[in-house]
């Protein structure tokens, strides 16, 4: 079935879907208030990564960018103007909306506003948090279905990563000051760009029928660096409705990067790992007085975000 797309954010995640919409054989409109932005997309970004440009994404000044007529419009700008663009993104009437991760900065401003009025126009909203589609993430999901663990004790969740890997990946960044990434008031620093930790966290109590998080105790260190205000680390603690309780803990200063989940129940135990090795994440589980059984799951970024879509 062929799409029709819209993207607003021609920087790195904006890439990242368009590549996945094109792979998938949907028509693909990018736009950005940004003409430079648009040009490092056709001219760096895109050939670079996936090799050559692909003359089928049309680019467009956000002022000029065509409205109505689209099945999806994907948000992928700074965190600080998602709301205000699904808000508007509404008004065309797609038949969904996706918003990258985070999905506004921490204080929620308008958040209930796009919750009301998307669900009053029969729109659904998506929040572009890729890691819980994943391959691996619905292995960890269907042995917790099948009561692999039995009666589920505690989760942990921990999404550590110097983020000197994003900057790397990002040319035309020099630093954390040089974006939304280094300042937590914009939706940046660990607890924002790494809440897929949270995400994680949450859909694992869902499925494991904890209800709600009711309760949480946070430490937060908060650092001020080259003109950058951000959280280094972000360690939560969580009590879930139904009285799970386990621990959340996002940082941007791990290096060898630790991303890992671990289910412990009565009976046995499920952990989730991405990118322990280059191309895979690994599924590790086992019943108590067994050998742990070992899964992998070859893939690559473009992946992720094709799982996504």
């Amino acid at each position: 079935m062929t799409l029709r797309i819209k993207i607003h954010g021609a920087g790195s995640i904006g890439n990242h879907l368009a590549n996945a919409a094109r792979r998938l054989g949907w028509e693909v409109d990018v736009c950005d208030v940004s003409e430079a932005a648009l040009a490092r997309m056709r001219s760096e970004i895109y050939p670079v990564r996936y090799g050559s440009w692909d003359d089928a994404i049309n680019l467009f000044r956000s002022a000029d960018a065509p409205r109505g007529g689209y099945d999806l419009i994907f948000i992928g700008t700074p965190p600080e103007h998602h709301v205000s663009l699904a808000l508007d993104a509404l008004e065309e009437k797609p038949r969904a909306i996706q918003v990258e991760k985070p999905v506004c900065p921490p204080d929620l401003v308008g958040a209930q506003e796009l919750f009301t009025s998307a669900r009053a126009q029969n729109v659904l909203v998506f929040v572009g948090y890729d890691h819980v589609v994943g391959a691996a993430a619905i292995e960890t999901e269907q042995r917790l279905r099948a009561g692999a663990v039995g009666s589920v004790e505690t989760l942990d969740v921990e999404f550590r990563e110097h983020w000197g890997g994003i900057f790397a990946a990002h040319s035309w960044l020099s630093g954390p000051a040089d974006s939304y990434l280094g300042f937590w008031q914009r939706g940046g620093g660990a607890s924002g760009e790494h809440s897929h930790a949270v995400n994680l966290w949450q859909h694992f109590a869902h499925i494991a029928d904890a209800g709600r998080v009711a309760e949480v105790s946070a430490l937060v260190d908060y650092v001020e660096s080259g003109g950058a205000v951000y959280d280094r680390l972000c360690a939560l603690h969580l009590r879930c409705e139904n009285g799970l309780v386990g621990r959340v803990i996002q940082d941007v200063v791990t290096l060898p990067v630790r991303k890992w989940a671990r289910i412990q129940g009565r009976e046995g135990f499920v952990e989730w790992h991405c990118g322990r090795k280059p191309g895979q994440d690994e599924v590790y589980a086992g019943r108590i007085g067994s050998e742990p059984e070992h899964r992998v799951f070859k893939k690559n970024r473009p992946d992720d975000f094709i799982a996504e879509l």
